[in-house]
């Protein structure tokens, strides 16, 4: 994908509160967009256990604390630092990352190339 401001970015950080999560559709992909604070992080909406997504309730991917990533399924939880999971079936393995950068205002996957 180019570096082109004139991409339309996965949603807008004003979307999300501080501690805060939205579900994302890219080029075929089910995507997290998780806020924490500053730190915006992106993960493929699928949990590495059984393949399903996240959540059940659109945009409810942490847990009460807003701090961690909860699979509602079986409750697995993860770092939104790097999606490791740290609790649950699946622990060791990770959610699958999406580099991203925020600028202007807007949440963006960073190209690869």
């Amino acid at each position: 994908m180019p570096n082109d401001t004139t991409l339309s970015p996965l949603c807008l950080l004003s979307d999300l509160p501080t501690r805060g999560s939205k579900g994302v559709q890219h080029d075929g992909h089910n995507l997290i967009v998780v806020r924490q604070g500053a730190q915006v992080h992106v993960y493929e909406n699928r949990c590495p256990h059984r393949g399903i997504p996240l959540e059940w309730v659109p945009d409810q991917f942490l847990d009460n604390s807003g701090r961690l990533i909860q699979c509602a399924s079986h409750g697995a939880l993860f770092l939104p630092e790097s999606g490791e999971c740290i609790a649950g079936p699946c622990v060791g393995q990770s959610l699958r990352a999406f580099a991203c950068e925020v600028r202007e205002g807007g949440i963006y996957l960073t190209p690869t190339d």
